[in-house]
């Protein structure tokens, strides 16, 4: 807001709690009565429910004008326009890579290679990979996440254990790699150089994601696998009901190309969908027609059927009822009820910021911070409310840089320390706040509820924790006096 836009007067931290405390109450009872359902309307009739409270607040007691509102809600939602478009790419991406084959070929190999007690720490390890290439979670996620998913699945594992892992390791590549848009914009925000801000990272990072693989690793060889002969069913049946062949991968490998070549995110998941959808045409040509129905034939169905593919719902029959919930697809239409999840949590978010309240309780946590430590956890702890009431990780970092870029200054400390805690903070904790953006986003693409995965995304709740430890034994904290020139020199 402009200075002139300011509420005429500023709410108080327990006042400006009122609509934080009505979110999360009818969020408890919403998903008590709904459960898994509550993304379908519940939940987004809670979030513009906490909005008419904010906006009543503001308007009746900050005096802040309706259009000053209006003008804040809008420009969340504007920010948020090309991460809305992906979500649909990602839904055709997905409902495209499943029907052409191209998943159920990797599950299908993926069932022959990995073994069941390294399955959890190998599926950490390869997205953790995959997304230092790609710099996205989401891309990875719904790529080989969706692969690994339904391998895990045939190995017996719980889906909110392989989703734990999936996200652990996504997030990893999200938070450290140079194509990280989070990355890029905690640097930025902060004013520290991008690979210094990276290699200061790792004092945290590192620690964090060999602790994270340790667990899965534990937690792989006290599993009980599934049995050679269930593992023998879902190849058979993949076999029987798809057309399988390593040609497939073709696909895939143009997409890795694509992102080593740096593509915008944008242009890579519609080519990786386009080119997806061309593959089915030619390699699941009778999936195709069943998903068209019997009315239409010949070419007209196979177009009918891919058009379908991209846009909604299907449900292929494979002979295994487990299977054929892997396989069954929502395309772009699965996605619109995130959306609209989206766009009234960047309502809320915004009539929070103008009016003022948002900014009344973060001042809270500058209270505290007498003492290193005591900085870095009101860091921490800020990041992850920013998360839960903006609903946006990209907002989160903003606010938080910013609010706390000149305490650290005041304090004697260097940029970086600010920039790393805002990553452990903010970044890593977004897919656990079931209405931010990244928290409903992986519950779509993975069919898992965000509590559900939660308690197993270990890297994600362990970075957090990691950063306060370090701040607290003072391992390479410097006062950015005695850093300054050397920052400047290696960045």
């Amino acid at each position: 807001m402009k200075m002139s836009e300011r509420p005429v007067k500023i709410p108080s931290p327990v006042l400006s709690l009122v609509p934080v405390l009505v979110l999360a109450g009818l969020f408890f009872i919403t998903i008590k009565i709904f459960g898994g359902e509550a993304l379908e309307g519940g939940s987004q009739i809670v979030l513009l429910t906490a909005t008419a409270v904010s906006c009543t607040i503001a308007i009746g007691y900050c005096k802040v004008k309706w259009k000053t509102i209006e003008m804040a809600i809008t420009h969340n939602i504007a920010g948020i326009a090309v991460a809305l478009f992906i979500l649909l790419l990602i839904g055709a991406l997905s409902g495209s890579w499943i029907i052409s084959g191209i998943v159920p070929t990797l599950i299908y190999y993926g069932m022959q290679i990995i073994h069941p007690s390294f399955f959890l720490a190998s599926t950490c390890i390869i997205c953790s990979i995959v997304s230092v290439m790609t710099g996205s979670s989401w891309t990875t996620i719904a790529t080989i996440g969706i692969a690994l998913l339904g391998i895990g699945q045939a190995q017996g594992f719980p889906d909110a254990w392989i989703a734990g892992a999936i996200i652990s390791g996504a997030y990893f590549g999200d938070k450290v790699s140079p194509l990280s848009d989070t990355t890029i914009l905690a640097s930025s925000v902060t004013d520290v150089p991008l690979f210094t801000h990276i290699r200061y990272m790792m004092v945290t990072t590192i620690p964090s994601i060999v602790i994270t693989i340790v667990i899965f690793t534990m937690a792989g060889f006290s599993h009980e696998p599934a049995t050679t002969g269930q593992i023998a069913t879902y190849s058979a049946s993949l076999k029987e009901t798809f057309n399988l062949s390593p040609w497939l991968l073709i696909v895939p490998a143009v997409t890795a190309i694509l992102i080593a070549k740096k593509a915008p995110s944008v242009i890579t998941l519609f080519l990786a969908a386009a080119l997806a959808g061309i593959f089915a045409l030619f390699f699941q040509p009778d999936i195709l027609q069943e998903i068209a129905g019997t009315e239409a034939q010949g070419a007209p169905a196979k177009f009918k059927g891919l058009l379908i593919t991209f846009y909604g719902s299907t449900q292929i029959e494979t002979g295994n009822p487990e299977l054929n919930d892997l396989v069954s697809t929502s395309g772009m239409g699965g996605m619109l009820n995130t959306i609209w999840l989206i766009i009234c949590a960047m309502s809320f978010g915004g009539a929070m910021t103008a009016s003022g309240m948002l900014g009344s309780i973060t001042s809270v946590f500058l209270r505290f911070m007498k003492r290193r430590v005591d900085m870095v956890t009101s860091t921490i702890v800020s990041g992850i409310f920013l998360n839960i009431t903006t609903a946006d990780q990209y907002i989160s970092i903003i606010l938080t840089g910013n609010m706390f870029k000149n305490i650290y200054k005041q304090k004697g400390y260097e940029n970086r320390l600010l920039s790393r805690t805002t990553e452990d903070g903010v970044t890593v904790t977004s897919p656990l706040v079931p209405w931010n953006t990244c928290g409903m986003t992986q519950a779509t693409i993975l069919g898992v509820s965000t509590l559900a995965y939660l308690p197993y995304c270990f890297f994600n709740l362990i970075s957090p924790l990691m950063s306060i430890i370090v701040a607290a034994s003072g391992y390479k904290i410097y006062h950015a006096k005695n850093e300054e020139d050397k920052d400047i020199a290696t960045g």
